[in-house]
Order: C-alpha cells, then sequence, then structure tokens
C-alpha cells in the first residue's frame, strides 16, 4: 500500500472512533499534515508528519506504516511514532493542568434566596 486517504489512516490508527468524527476533526482545523490544514481525501505516505488535536492534548506523530482496515490497539499504535518533544510537552502540560486543579474555585454561582437576604441584613446593618 503506497497511500491512504488521511481520514481513513487516522481511523484506523484509532485517533477516532469513526471515519465521520475524523473528517469533521480535519474540516475544523484540528488535524495539520506537515504544517498545513489538509482536507479528508488527502493521500497520506509513510515518513509524513501529523499534528493531531484531540481535547487538550496536542501530538506530533510521524507516519511510519499506512492502513486502511482498523484492528486491534497494539497493531494501530505500530502505525505511527510520537516524537520525542511532542511527549514531553503533552507530559509537562498535563502536570500544569493537575497543579491548577487544586486552585480551581469551582464554578461562580448566584446566590441562593438565603444567601441574598444575607447579603441585604449585612448591607442595611453596615448604613445604620
Amino acid at each position: 500500500m503506497e497511500k491512504v486517504r488521511i481520514d481513513k489512516w487516522l481511523w484506523a490508527a484509532r485517533f477516532f472512533k469513526t471515519r465521520s468524527l475524523a473528517k469533521q476533526a480535519l474540516e475544523g482545523g484540528k488535524v495539520h499534515c506537515d504544517g498545513h490544514r489538509v482536507k479528508a481525501s488527502k493521500d497520506l505516505l509513510v515518513g509524513m508528519e501529523l499534528t493531531i488535536r484531540q481535547g487538550w492534548d496536542e501530538k506530533t506523530v510521524q507516519v511510519v506504516a499506512l492502513s486502511d482496515q482498523r484492528r486491534g490497539a497494539p497493531e494501530a499504535a505500530a502505525l505511527y511514532k510520537e516524537t520525542e518533544a511532542s511527549v514531553t510537552k503533552r507530559e509537562e502540560e498535563a502536570e500544569r493542568r493537575k497543579a491548577l486543579r487544586g486552585l480551581d474555585l469551582g464554578p461562580v454561582q448566584r446566590p441562593n434566596k438565603k444567601q441574598r437576604r444575607q447579603i441585604h441584613r449585612f448591607r442595611e446593618q453596615g448604613h445604620d
């Protein structure tokens, strides 16, 4: 196999659960091939570099082998090799997110009825 559509390869390599999700990611600019946005019909060749954004993570992978059939995870992982820089960057960002999670105070909510009454009483007491 010399070339395969990029959406089929992303599906076969298990980056996306369905080809339609892979196509949506390509159309949304979440996948770049050799630094350029590509369409789902782009033919992928061995040696190309892909940058794939999934949620908070961004992976840079080198295409090692081609396949248009979805197989098990070990075989899918053999289709690509993630660059060392990408691995370290993802780990650093995960650590940073983990550290910031402790500082999260939660969503800001409007005061409920009891809290509003307390606020009104407090304000009235201060102006006497």
